[in-house]
């Protein structure tokens, strides 16, 4: 007898009316109109099945800390890191292991159960990466959580010193953190963002990990560490391995070079990740009129075949007062900000929070098809493009065949004059 079997679901290819089987946490078979005896039976009512949101980017050490010590007044990138500098030294163990667990609870509500989050490696008493190691231990059974260790204030400065900064890193790495991260435009010089990347490459090919870096997070053309990051990633054989974060220099670069870079990404098998909430706030400060949109060349990037994902990257911290852990939220901005409103666009953007997504965190198992792990949410969405539009409510939220989470359905009761009552969802 199965442990569950879901009748008359829509998958995200498109199928519809189809039939998913689970055994030991596994799928067992996806065909249509499939009757067996189950212990438990969901007809999903033409709704659309989807793998769970996965964010590929994000900073759980900070989250829900919005208003500690202070609001970012400005609301501005640079503002944010001071800020960050200052609530660092009155963090706690405590308080960085609830407010870590209190978005873990958001995450499963919102049927999002994979997440790679970066966590700052600068403060010698790693303070944070104790705490979210501990995080990711707690919610092994229903998020796979995968920690970057992540030098803020750059590995080749800070007060500390630059062999101060790679020795808390590798320290991280020594407790199990998982990817080792970078931050090559915060560096002192270009010269030091260029070396920056070359240490850490070499130190991931050294460890046999995988590599993650904020690049270029910037509107100045000349940001280039891209370029870098694709040339280590070759030289080192580390293709399909390394990601480049927000990249969203990109967006200023003059188009010929442009049109040398993609190919080399793409020959290094780079995975991208796009900020889309992020982005569009803390970029393009500096602009007045016209303004740019400040996220990565998406379209582009695609087009050449390259992976890209994205990302919440914040909640409620000293970067962004807004956030709520919906993936579906973050690929519905990174649509209208990318101008991907073809249908085939629209659909690119809900798998940059499933699919290209699993790509990036290289998550084994993921996916709607026989013997992947039987992780799936129901949206209250006949398909992906009606989900990213109502940001559709996740009605149930399984975990290797196990319900974690369930919501009734949104409905809306319209008592208009001279008209019956009319229930409705689709408002």
């Amino acid at each position: 007898m199965l442990d569950l079997l879901v009748t008359n679901a829509n998958l995200p290819d498109g199928r519809i009316n189809m039939s998913v089987a689970v055994q030991a946490g596994k799928i067992t078979e996806v065909t249509m109109g499939l009757t067996a005896p189950a212990h438990q039976t969901l007809d999903a009512g033409g709704m659309l099945l989807a793998p769970p949101f996965i964010d590929a980017h994000f900073h759980m050490d900070a989250t829900l800390s919005y208003g500690l010590p202070r609001v970012n007044a400005s609301g501005t990138l640079l503002e944010g890191i001071a800020l960050w500098g200052e609530l660092k030294p009155l963090l706690t163990y405590d308080a960085l292991v609830d407010r870590a667990m209190a978005y873990c609870d958001w995450a499963v509500a919102n049927g999002l159960l994979a997440i790679r989050t970066h966590v700052d490696v600068c403060d010698p008493s790693l303070l944070a990466v104790d705490a979210l190691l501990d995080v990711k231990k707690h919610v092994a059974p229903y998020i796979d959580l995968q920690l970057v260790a992540f030098p803020q204030d750059g590995v080749l400065r800070g007060k500390e010193g630059s062999d101060q900064h790679m020795a808390n890193l590798k320290r991280a790495l020594d407790k199990g953190v998982d990817v080792i991260g970078g931050i090559p435009h915060f560096e002192r010089t270009y010269a030091d963002g260029t070396l920056s990347i070359k240490l850490l490459c070499e130190l991931a090919a050294e460890r046999g990990l995988l590599v993650d870096m904020h690049c270029d997070e910037s509107d100045d053309p000349l940001s280039r560490h891209v370029e870098t990051l694709a040339f280590e990633t070759r030289r080192l054989g580390l293709q399909g391995r390394v990601t480049g974060s927000h990249l969203t220099s990109m967006h200023s670069m003059d188009n010929y070079y442009v049109s040398k870079l993609l190919p080399l990404m793409a020959e290094a098998q780079l995975n991208v990740v796009a900020n889309p909430l992020i982005n569009i706030t803390l970029q393009g400060r500096h602009d007045t009129y016209p303004k740019r949109r400040g996220m990565t060349r998406v379209p582009e990037l695609l087009a050449h075949g390259v992976n890209v994902a994205f990302g919440q990257d914040c909640a409620m911290d000293p970067w962004y007062s807004l956030g709520s852990g919906d993936m579906l939220e973050v690929a519905h901005m990174g649509l209208h900000v990318g101008q991907m409103t073809s249908q085939a666009a629209m659909r690119q953007c809900f798998e940059m929070v499933t699919t290209n997504a699993a790509k990036v965190m290289r998550l084994e198992g993921y996916g709607l098809e026989v013997g992947c792990n039987a992780d799936f949410v129901l949206l209250q969405a006949r398909d992906v493009i009606e989900a990213i539009r109502l940001r559709a409510t996740r009605l149930k939220v399984f975990r290797r065949g196990k319900l974690l989470a369930e919501c009734a359905p949104a409905t809306s009761e319209l008592h208009v004059a001279g008209r019956p009552l009319q229930t409705s969802w689709m408002v």
